[in-house]
């Protein structure tokens, strides 16, 4: 129900822009976020809107990263600006915790050089 895209390979400083493409309504409506996973760690919370646009972000992204939603089309972006390599990682979305409201998606991969 949620296919998400956008990821690659970037040099650090560099810029990609994921999409979050979800099947069912309720996407458009309920709070969602996106996180990542890097190898060997445990999942977390990047960023996160509300249906009325309120945004939160990990300090770790503030100022750098930028999540919105296009309610017609279903789809959720995160913006990444001033890639680090720390940000590497498979990016994920979905539902705001602590309850996911979709399965998880296959996610997409962002790969950040130094």
């Amino acid at each position: 129900q949620l296919v998400e895209s956008g990821g690659g390979w970037v040099q650090a400083g560099g810029s990609l822009r994921l999409s979050c493409a979800a099947s069912v309504s309720a996407a458009s409506i309920v709070p969602m976020a996106w996180y990542r996973q890097a190898p060997g760690k445990q999942r977390e919370l990047v960023a996160s809107i509300e249906g009325i646009g309120n945004t939160d972000y990990a300090d770790s992204v503030k100022g750098r990263f930028t999540i919105s939603r296009d309610s017609a089309k279903k789809t959720v972006y995160l913006h990444m600006n001033s890639l680090k390599p720390e940000d590497t990682a498979a990016y994920y979305c979905n539902s705001r915790g602590p309850t996911y409201v979709f399965p998880w998606g296959q996610g997409t991969q962002v790969t950040v050089s130094s």
